[in-house]
């Protein structure tokens, strides 16, 4: 069966993220793309800088066309820099690749239906709203690693 992101789901997504936000004393912009990178709903509430809609939007469309978190791209970032900078001028890229914190692939039911991009806290503080919505809202976090056939639960050891 194959999923979708519904606008619903992204809405509901971006008001969980908002609000987690909000508990930890935080103003951060939130996007919600596709399986494609194509965006769904983007929102950056009052208090929020100005840039981080672009760069949410920019985490959310890496975790989904690379079809992993951000942080599980990092280390093949830093191996071939020159790789992943021309990953961003590639005719069909409509955004950077950003390899980092707050960019966390949507997957349900083992399949891969979206990016979800957080921009405004520290890079940690990104990264624990966006695992923890997906996690409340009953998404998936786990990852094989790159190269690795199989669902994580059959490489242990080897997954995220």
């Amino acid at each position: 069966m194959t999923s979708r992101l519904t606008l619903a789901a992204a809405d509901a997504l971006v008001a969980a993220a908002h609000q987690r936000a909000q508990e930890i004393g935080k103003a951060v912009s939130v996007a919600v793309v596709d399986a494609g990178g194509f965006p769904i709903c983007i929102r950056r509430p009052d208090g929020a800088r100005p840039l981080t809609p672009d760069i949410a939007r920019a985490k959310a469309y890496t975790a989904a066309v690379m079809q992993r978190p951000g942080t599980m791209l990092r280390k093949w970032q830093e191996s071939q820099p020159v790789f992943f900078a021309q990953l961003s001028q590639l005719p069909g890229a409509a955004l950077p690749i950003m390899a980092t914190e707050g960019s966390v692939t949507i997957k349900k039911d083992g399949e891969i239906i979206g990016g979800l991009g957080i921009a405004g806290g520290t890079a940690d503080e990104d990264q624990k709203i966006a695992e923890d919505v997906l996690a409340v809202l009953g998404y998936e976090l786990e990852f094989a690693a790159w190269g690795v056939t199989g669902t994580p639960d059959e490489n242990p050891g080897k997954g995220a």
